[in-house]
C-alpha cells in the first residue's frame, strides 16, 4: 500500500515499532530512531535488510532528531516511556520523553517542509478507570494528581492535542492512533500476554492483581501493523484519531491467565496479590470508525495469538530481560 518512500519511526527499536519496520521495508526506506531503553531489534534481522538504517538517539535531542528527521516523507512517533513498572519508578521521565518528545518530533518535521504524513501513537489510557465500547469524540478521563498511571495519560493526551493543535494551525497532515492492549512476538516489556506466557512455559506462579475480574481487549501486533499502514495510506485518516484494538477478544484477566495454562498445557498456579495502584477495570474500544474509515477489522483470534507468542517466546527465552513483575 505503501512505497517507495523515506519513512522515520521513532521507537523503531520497540515492540510496535520494529514491527512496523519490517512491514514497511519491502517498498520502503526505513530509518529506526531509538535510544534503546528497549531493543526488540536484538531478536530480529531487521538490520540486514538494506533499506533499513538505524540511527541511535533520543527524542528529547533536539538537534539529532531533527537531523534523522530532515529529508523525510512520512514520520510515526512511536517513541514513548511506557509500562506501569516505568511510569511509577520514573514518573518525570515519562512525562517529558512522552510530551515534550512528541513536540518535539512534530517540529522537527515541521522544520523538514517534506513531511507529507505524521502519525502519532496516543493511547487507550486517556479513556480513564472504565472504558467500555468508548468512541475516539467520548471525552478524555484521567485520575488524581500524583498517580504516575495518569501522569502516563495526562502526557501522550497532551501530545496527541499538540499533534492536532499543528494540523488545525500548520496544515501538517496528523493522524492519531489510540492502542488497546496489543500483545504479540516480539514484544519484551510489561505486556500481560507476554509476561504470563513467559511464566506459564517455565510452570512458574502467575500473579493476578485484586480479584482478576479486570477486564481488557486484546488486539494482536499484525493487526495494529496493519491498521497504521492503512492509516498512512488514507486521505480520510489526515486530522482523525482511531481506537486499534480487538474487541471481540475481550475478557477478564483472570480468565486470560486460566486460558494461557490451558493452551500451553502449563503447571503454573494463578496467586493473587494486592489490586495495582490505579488500575484500570474495564477497556473496550469501539472501532467503528477505523472500519468505516479505514476498512480495518482485526483479524486474528486470542487463541491464536498466545500460541504465536508463546513461540516466538521460547524461541527467544535466552535473550530476553528478566520477566518483569507489573504489567497492566
Amino acid at each position: 500500500m505503501i512505497s517507495h518512500k523515506k519513512i522515520v519511526i521513532t521507537g523503531g527499536a520497540g515492540f510496535i515499532g520494529s514491527a512496523l519496520a519490517e512491514r514497511l521495508a519491502c517498498n520502503n526506506k526505513i530509518v529506526l530512531y531509538d535510544n534503546f531503553a528497549r531493543n526488540t531489534l536484538q531478536t530480529k534481522n531487521l538490520l540486514e535488510n538494506e533499506n533499513v538504517s538505524l540511527v541511535q538517539g533520543d527524542v528529547l535531542d533536539t538537534d539529532s532528531l531533527y537531523k534523522c528527521i530532515d529529508g523525510s516523507d512520512i514520520v510515526v512517533h512511536a517513541a514513548a516511556i511506557a509500562g506501569i513498572d516505568n511510569t511509577v519508578k520514573k514518573p518525570v521521565t515519562t512525562l517529558k520523553v512522552n510530551l515534550i518528545g512528541t513536540i518535539n518530533a512534530i517540529e522537527a518535521s515541521l522544520k523538514s517542509k517534506t513531511v507529507s504524513r505524521f502519525l502519532e501513537f496516543s493511547t487507550s489510557e486517556i479513556y480513564g478507570a472504565t472504558a467500555y465500547n468508548v468512541k475516539e469524540t467520548d471525552n478524555a478521563v484521567v485520575g488524581a494528581v500524583g498517580k504516575p498511571r495518569w501522569g502516563y495519560a495526562v502526557g501522550k493526551l497532551a501530545g496527541e492535542h499538540f499533534c492536532h493543535a499543528c494540523h488545525l494551525q500548520y496544515g501538517l497532515p496528523v493522524t492519531s492512533v489510540r492502542p488497546f492492549n496489543i500483545y504479540g512476538p516480539g514484544q519484551t516489556g510489561e505486556g500481560a500476554i507476554s509476561v504470563m506466557i513467559r511464566r506459564a512455559l517455565k510452570n512458574q506462579d502467575i500473579t493476578v492483581f485484586g480479584d482478576g475480574s479486570q477486564i481488557r481487549s486484546w488486539c494482536y501486533i499484525d493487526d495494529i501493523t496493519r491498521a497504521i499502514e492503512m492509516a498512512l495510506s488514507c486521505e480520510k485518516a489526515i486530522g482523525e484519531s482511531f481506537n486499534i484494538g480487538n474487541s471481540a477478544e475481550t475478557c477478564s484477566i483472570i480468565y486470560l491467565a486460566e486460558l494461557i495454562c490451558t493452551l500451553l498445557n502449563s503447571r503454573s498456579r494463578i496467586v493473587r496479590r494486592s489490586p495495582l495502584d490505579a488500575d484500570i477495570y474495564l477497556r473496550v474500544p469501539c472501532t467503528r470508525k477505523a472500519s468505516e474509515i479505514l476498512g480495518f477489522e482485526a483479524e486474528v483470534s486470542l487463541k491464536e495469538g498466545i500460541i504465536n507468542t508463546a513461540s516466538w517466546l521460547e524461541k527467544n527465552e535466552n535473550i530476553l530481560p528478566k520477566i518483569p513483575e507489573m504489567f497492566g
